[in-house]
């Protein structure tokens, strides 16, 4: 049984790293198209980035599934964290909007206390009822993320309200961007760490097995290396990423009432101009 698990498993990371280089190969391409100002070429190979991308995530969704992280003991030490409270602690260490499941990955390689995606499922929700009713009485409200296009909710991701309009912002290159930076802060928090258990590691593997270069398996992965790693390939995209940021977060501020740049505005009342 381990050894037909071991072949799967092989099996699987060969998909994950052929679709790392053809991404790799792809994103090359897309410069190379940008330099040549080929703009229907650059938009024809985005598409097909953008795909290989859902590929290699739907991969790496299945490997988490069949290997779920393992709940590690914790020691009591005292009254558990409201909700919101533990959202925010692992949103904060990932420095990004995230997903539910990100978020609770987070929370249960690093923090005490169950947290599971169905706690969070209305938690937007109330943060925004909470809002409207007594605004700015919080210190932070969990919020959404913008897309750049409409100024909407970003379908699936939560945000800190404290944090610039422009990390709030999704825009083209900003799933990846955020990825990258969410790699970087968890590898520096391990590397602060004296010990780390297995679902850090396990974490942080989810990270650097899509970031060239970061390490060659799980065991020879070290924090320093898929911090490094993920600093070189963010400083490709950054400049172009942080210009639709800052771009959309300008017309957040003059078109969006006070609640719609923290939860967003419905699709039919933003149009996407001065973009």
């Amino acid at each position: 049984m381990l050894e037909l698990a071991g072949r799967l498993y092989g099996t699987a990371m060969e998909q994950v790293e052929a679709l790392d280089r053809r991404i790799e190969a792809l994103r090359t391409e897309v410069r190379q198209a940008l330099l040549a100002g080929d703009r229907e070429r650059v938009t024809a190979l985005r598409k097909q980035l953008r795909q290989a991308e859902r590929e290699w995530d739907a991969l790496v969704d299945d490997e988490l599934e069949e290997a779920p992280l393992v709940p590690a003991p914790r020691p009591a030490t005292g009254p558990l964290l409201p909700v919101r409270e533990q959202v925010h602690q692992a949103l904060t260490l990932l420095g990004a909007p995230a997903a539910p499941k990100l978020v609770v990955a987070v929370h249960e390689a690093f923090a005490t206390g169950e947290l599971t995606p169905t706690k969070l499922t209305s938690l937007r929700r109330d943060e925004e009822r909470s809002f409207q009713s007594a605004p700015h009485s919080r210190p932070y409200y969990l919020c959404a993320a913008l897309t750049a296009d409409h100024l909407a909710p970003a379908r699936g991701l939560i945000a800190v309200s404290s944090w610039p309009m422009a990390t709030r912002i999704i825009g083209p290159l900003s799933l990846r961007v955020d990825f990258l930076t969410a790699a970087i802060r968890l590898a520096e928090h391990l590397d602060r760490l004296a010990e780390t258990g297995p679902n850090a590691r396990r974490l942080l593997w989810r990270f650097a097995a899509t970031v060239p270069g970061a390490a060659t398996s799980a065991d020879a992965m070290t924090p320093a290396s898929v911090a490094d790693a993920a600093r070189a390939e963010l400083a490709i995209h950054a400049d172009a990423d942080r210009s639709h940021r800052e771009a959309a977060a300008k017309r957040a501020s003059t078109q969006l009432t006070v609640t719609q740049q923290l939860f967003g505005a419905r699709l039919r009342g933003i149009a996407a101009t001065g973009s």
